[in-house]
Order: structure tokens, then C-alpha cells, then sequence
């Protein structure tokens, strides 16, 4: 069977510098020999066929259980290898068969009613709170952040993420704001602070209920934020902004119809709702296998082409689309390095098959990023097309305002003198 692994990955690897040992201590060459070299290893046999028959799925599993093992460089270094140059030489059609059979039942795999949809949150929003401050910003943002320039930090970034998309809002004192999917509440509590409205946000998620709510009234915001332990579906209220950011991605395909309707019943007649979401620029897929069952299980990234029809269909008005293309890459590098950076304290929090897990997934989502096709859209949508300005300019102005604020905000205070 590794004949067949060999013939796939001289296939594919014709640039770099790969080596690749078997479990009987062979040392196998790939690429051209430039760049910076990356060697892995090999150390159960029944690795072979797994990669060949669905790596996929089975690379991660393998590098969690240690029969995939990194010697020189890092899973990141190796999984970027190798998709850089299947961005120039594809690998053979047959390899795609398992996507091509997950895409057939894609609509039961992300099947997502109440009750599977909060077991699904709580698989990954509900860990130890103590995993996600060792990668996150100072608001855990667990979502892409803008970078409105290459040298920004990551906390920067995720601020002006949430400038960006507060803009979008077209917010006014008073309005009543629901944030779908409201996370640790960061969102909720800049819009509140920054815009004078008033916040509903909703999470399944146990962990993020308790500390949003927890947040809110540390910041003395408990008046005006209201973050609810809900699903979305069951709400009866009517509100004037929208909001989602990063939870459209757990919807599942077969709901979209049921995302926009209620978005559609919840808005107000001059109602403006925008969601931010991962999207897929190659078309209707499937989720990979690996990240369904270990990271995101029910979960699925969209194409746009998906999701603009529906829109349509349900008598929403897109008002307007924004692709965000490697935004989430520099995001996902940043966690990356972070969390490299505090790999001890959690493998103190779980453990170290625990640890390789949480670097796979990282990893393999920036790459994914960088190099198949994965990117983020922000659409925005009203009910009626004179909702809004019918030009984009009071974005623009109303981010200056937001960054202006922000910048007054955070300049530290002068200590006078004595």
C-alpha cells in the first residue's frame, strides 16, 4: 500500500522539499528540493491505506494518535507543502470519491433541529473557558477578524472587525439590535457602548450564556444587553438590526430557508441585517470529514451561490455582499502561533492527543484558507430596498466615526502630576 501512498504524493509534490519515512525507517524524497525542508514520519503501517483511502479524514486522526509524526517542521509546514502544490497539480480524481459520497448525504449530515443543534454548540463552545484565552483576543472574538492593514495585532483587528461590521448596521440611538449566535457577547457590548441601542443576543452554548451575561454587567450594560440561552427559531419579538457573525455556518443547508424566513418575521418593516459567515468560493460542498466529528460536528460552510437564491426566495432585498478572502488566514495564524505559544497550559486543561487536535484543526483551517478557496462573506439585507442609502458611503463615513471613537476610547489616560 505505500507504493500507492508514494505514487500519490510524487504526483502531487513537485516543488519543496518533502521526506517522507516509513515505518521500517525508508526515507522517501518528493519535490524539487527547495525551500525550507519538512521530513514526517510514519510509525503504524495501517496509516498507508488510510491516507490512500480517505487522508482526508484519516491525516488528522493519524498526527492526534501519533502515527503521523513531524520531525522537521510542523504539521502546518507539511500540510502547506503539499496544498500549495495542489493548487498547481490537482490529485487524481479517484482521491475525491469519499467527498463525492459524503455530498450525497450531506443534507442528513447537517440535519440541525433545537435539540441536536445545542449538542452540536456544546461539543466545541462548551470547553473549558481556560482553552480559549490561551489563543483568543482580550473579547474572544472567535471569528475572523478584518485587517484593515497587514501590520495590525490581532486584537486591533478583531475591533475593527467589529467597527466594520457595526457600519454595515447603519445603527441609530435607540434601535433594538438581536445578534444571532452572540458568542462571549463582545459584539453585543460594542454595539450597545458605541451606538446607544439596545442588544438581544442568543447562544446554545451554556459557557458563553453565563460569562456574556457576566461581561455585561461588569461593564454596567445589564440595561440595555440581554443575551438569552435561546434558539433563534423560537423568538417572537421584533427588532430593527440583525446581526450574525460566524454562527451561519452551523445553520446546515437544509435550514437556510428557516434562517432567513424567521430573520424575515423577527426585522422591522425598515429592518437592515447583516451576516458574516466562512464561504466556499469552488461551490456546494461537503464539510471534511474530519473537522465534522471532531471539531465542528452538524456544521457546513456555504457557497454564496447557496445562500443569495434563498435569500431571494424568501422576499429579503440583498443590499450588499463583501468576500473578505485571507482575512481569516492571518486570523487563523495568529491563534495558531498563539496557542503554540501556550501548548503547555493546555495540555494541563486536556491533554496531548487533545493538543494535537486543536494544532490539526488550526493548522489545517489556515491552509485551507490560503490555499482551497475558503473565504468570508458579509451579506447585507433588508426588507425593503429603501431601507438604506443607495449609495455605500455612509459605511465609510460612519467607520471613521467608529475608528475615531475607538482610538479616544482606548488612548491611554494621562496620570496628572503630583
Amino acid at each position: 500500500m505505500f507504493a500507492i501512498l508514494n505514487r500519490v504524493l510524487k504526483l502531487i509534490v513537485k516543488t519543496g522539499s518533502l521526506t517522507l519515512i516509513d515505518v521500517d525507517g525508508g526515507r522517501h524524497q518528493y519535490g524539487d528540493g527547495t525551500g525550507t525542508p519538512v521530513t514526517a514520519r510514519i510509525t503504524d503501517r495501517s496509516v498507508y491505506w488510510k491516507l490512500v483511502v480517505n487522508s482526508n479524514f484519516h491525516l488528522g486522526e493519524a498526527y492526534m494518535d501519533g502515527g503521523f509524526v513531524m520531525e522537521d517542521g510542523s504539521i502546518y509546514d507539511f500540510l502547506e507543502l503539499c496544498l500549495s502544490n495542489m493548487e498547481r497539480h490537482p490529485a487524481p480524481e479517484w482521491i475525491n470519491i469519499p467527498g463525492a459520497l459524503r455530498y450525497v448525504t450531506r443534507r442528513l449530515q447537517q440535519f440541525n433541529p433545537k435539540g441536536r443543534s445545542k449538542r452540536n454548540v456544546a461539543h466545541h463552545y462548551d470547553l473549558d473557558g481556560g482553552l480559549y484565552d490561551l489563543f483568543l483576543d482580550r473579547d474572544r472574538q472567535y471569528s475572523c477578524a478584518y485587517f484593515e492593514a497587514p501590520d495590525m495585532s490581532l486584537d486591533a483587528a478583531q475591533l475593527a472587525k467589529k467597527r466594520h461590521l457595526a457600519a454595515k448596521l447603519a445603527l441609530k440611538p435607540g434601535q433594538r439590535v438581536l445578534d444571532i449566535g452572540s458568542g462571549w457577547g463582545g459584539l453585543g457590548l460594542y454595539l450597545a457602548k458605541t451606538a446607544d441601542v439596545e442588544v438581544v443576543g442568543v447562544t446554545l452554548s451554556e459557557e458563553q450564556y453565563k460569562l456574556s451575561n457576566e461581561r455585561a454587567r461588569e461593564a454596567g450594560l445589564s440595561d440595555r444587553v440581554d443575551f438569552r440561552l435561546a434558539d433563534y427559531r423560537s423568538l417572537k419579538e421584533n427588532f430593527d438590526r440583525i446581526v450574525s457573525v460566524g454562527m451561519f455556518e452551523h445553520v446546515g443547508v437544509g435550514h437556510y430557508r428557516t434562517f432567513f424566513n424567521t430573520a424575515r418575521r423577527l426585522l422591522a418593516d425598515d429592518g437592515v441585517a447583516v451576516v458574516h459567515s466562512i464561504g466556499r468560493s469552488d461551490g456546494p460542498g461537503t464539510t471534511n470529514p474530519w473537522i465534522a466529528k471532531y471539531i465542528f460536528p452538524g456544521g457546513y460552510i456555504p457557497a454564496l451561490s447557496e445562500v443569495v437564491p434563498v435569500i431571494e426566495r424568501t422576499g429579503l432585498y440583498v443590499t450588499d455582499v463583501e468576500i473578505l478572502r485571507l482575512h481569516y488566514a492571518e486570523t487563523l495564524r495568529n491563534w495558531r502561533r498563539r496557542f503554540l505559544d501556550n501548548r503547555e497550559r493546555a495540555r494541563e486543561i486536556y491533554d496531548e492527543r487533545f493538543c494535537r487536535m486543536w494544532e490539526f484543526y488550526l493548522a489545517a483551517s489556515e491552509t485551507a484558507f490560503r490555499y482551497q478557496g475558503m473565504n468570508n462573506f458579509q451579506i447585507q439585507f433588508a426588507r425593503n430596498q429603501h431601507a438604506l442609502p443607495i449609495t455605500r458611503d455612509y459605511m465609510w463615513h460612519e467607520e471613521d466615526r467608529l475608528r475615531s471613537l475607538d482610538s479616544e476610547r482606548n488612548r491611554p489616560k494621562s496620570v496628572p502630576a503630583e
